[in-house]
């Protein structure tokens, strides 16, 4: 149905008609960050308590990424409207003073990355009101995986759980999201997790495993409020996840509408 990249970590993101598929995911995503020159760790909203106001940043390539050439600049815009691209002289400026915190804008991943993790007091979550350090896969700003998918069936089963919950695309942050035939209802892809799925023409990837949410969920962006039933509800019904990671077997473009579908074995 949809197709997401985030170019810069823990920013906004923009929604897209196609794109290239990678050894490192879709073209782009997640290519920079912002890094916190005081703790060394790049800077993620998993800890609203420094990072939260990241949300209210959205990020979008200048010009669409090629795969035969360098990436291009990225163009951020700020929560009062200001624009800069980020090989402006200034961006660590304006982007620290808009944050009302000291950071620095990075093109390039450190071989061990690490972020923090603030835990809310959700029952079923491994910790509980703490803040964890936590290593990235070396050399990226990738949490745990390269591609991230959602189906439109598990929002509708989580709508159905929690009614009250705004269960939407944005909260979860997917690169790819699925519809599902009519008659596949529930947590669809719990069932792919260790198989090989084909995207249109070209590009195969493996589902890996559940994806493990987050505070992050729960925060506000845009018109969304701060709901921390959104955790809850995947905690209490759903083991702490909702949807799946997975890997890149063969890159290739893929487009939205395109069909996905099992690999046969």
């Amino acid at each position: 149905m949809s197709l997401w990249r985030y170019p810069v970590k823990s920013m906004l993101g923009e929604e897209l008609n196609a794109s290239e598929v990678t050894e490192r995911g879709l073209l782009g995503d997640r290519a920079y960050a912002l890094f916190d020159p005081v703790t060394g760790k790049v800077a993620s909203a998993k800890n609203p308590r420094k990072w939260a106001r990241i949300f209210d940043f959205r990020a979008a390539f200048v010009d669409p990424p090629r795969p035969d050439a360098s990436l291009p600049p990225v163009r951020v815009t700020c929560p009062d409207g200001t624009i800069i691209q980020s090989d402006a002289p200034d961006i660590d400026r304006v982007l620290s003073k808009a944050l009302g915190r000291d950071v620095r804008f990075v093109t390039s991943a450190p071989e061990k990355p690490s972020l923090e993790e603030y835990w809310p007091d959700i029952e079923g979550l491994a910790h509980r009101e703490k803040v964890t350090d936590e290593a990235m896969p070396p050399r990226t700003f990738f949490d745990l995986a390269t591609l991230h998918l959602l189906t439109t069936a598990t929002l509708a089963q989580l709508r159905e759980l929690n009614p009250e919950g705004r269960f939407e695309t944005r909260r979860f942050r997917p690169n790819f999201v699925v519809q599902p035939v009519e008659r596949h209802r529930g947590f669809v892809e719990d069932a792919w997790i260790g198989k090989n799925l084909i995207i249109g023409d070209h590009a195969r990837i493996r589902v890996t495993g559940p994806c493990p949410r987050c505070v992050m969920t729960t925060l506000p962006q845009g018109d969304l409020p701060q709901d921390g039933g959104i955790l809850r509800t995947a905690a209490k019904h759903h083991g702490v996840t909702v949807g799946v990671y997975a890997t890149v077997v063969r890159g290739g473009l893929v487009r939205r509408g395109d069909p996905l579908g099992m690999e046969s074995v």
